[in-house]
């Protein structure tokens, strides 16, 4: 089945020029004009990824990614006209999972696409040579299913949170530094700040921290981070 795909810029042409892309690699495409109508139609359409400008008038790409990931963790690849930084490490902070400066390749754009795209879902024929699930303590997460939990519990993650935590069950004794998590969670060669790593790593220690787990990464002050013992508090 193809993967559903929701453009959301307020410029008609730069909706065309990515439609046509998207078609062209085997998508399906669905549009919005506005911040506004981009909620409306993710409600209606589900769509699997979310291509999202950041720049548009009133209810922006910022807003409509706040609305989103209150509820959702479909991944997110946000546009804009201008490579200021702090655009930059905004966008993924708040849960965009990559980020394209205008004017962009359109070849490069269905490139990020499917890199997020096979982030999430295995290739077919793959079921039985996927990796397999990974745990410490109360967390477990399956890479082939894309799926994290903790006591049983599911875990809404990002992509970006999801790639962290592999990175982290998969060398369980290892310090990361943030050099080192940049590369397990952002595939391509994407520039960010050690803002945006450290940014994260709250995140995540916040959602595992609403299940009654303080412990799941070990800050090692002076060099980076590792995976704590995962275990929920007495």
């Amino acid at each position: 089945m193809a993967h559903r795909i929701l453009i959301v810029d307020d410029e008609g042409h730069i909706r065309e020029v990515i439609r046509v892309a998207l078609k062209k690699a085997g998508m399906d495409v669905i549009e919005a004009r506005d911040g506004k109508e981009a909620l409306v139609r993710f409600a209606a359409d589900r769509p699997d990824l979310i291509v999202l400008d950041i720049g548009m008038p009133e209810f922006d790409g910022l807003d409509v990614c706040r609305e989103v990931r209150r509820n959702s963790d479909v991944p997110i690849l946000f546009l804009s006209a201008r490579d200021e930084e702090i655009d930059r490490i905004l966008g993924l902070e708040i849960g965009g999972d990559d980020y394209v400066t205008k004017p962009f390749s359109p070849r490069e754009l269905v490139a990020r696409v499917n890199v997020i795209l096979r982030r999430l879902s295995p290739r077919n024929g793959e079921a039985k040579a996927g990796p397999a699930a990974l745990s410490q303590g109360r967390l477990l997460i399956d890479p082939e299913q894309h799926v994290a939990t903790f006591a049983g519990t599911p875990l809404k993650l990002t992509a970006i949170e999801f790639s962290i935590l592999r990175a982290f069950l998969t060398r369980p004794t290892s310090v990361f530094n943030r050099e080192q998590l940049m590369r397990a969670a952002y595939q391509l060669n994407i520039q960010v700040s050690d803002r945006t790593i450290d940014s994260h790593i709250r995140n995540i220690r916040a959602k595992l921290a609403a299940l009654n787990c303080e412990n799941v990464i070990e800050t090692i002050h002076g060099v980076g981070f590792k995976l704590g013992r995962c275990e929920q508090e007495a």
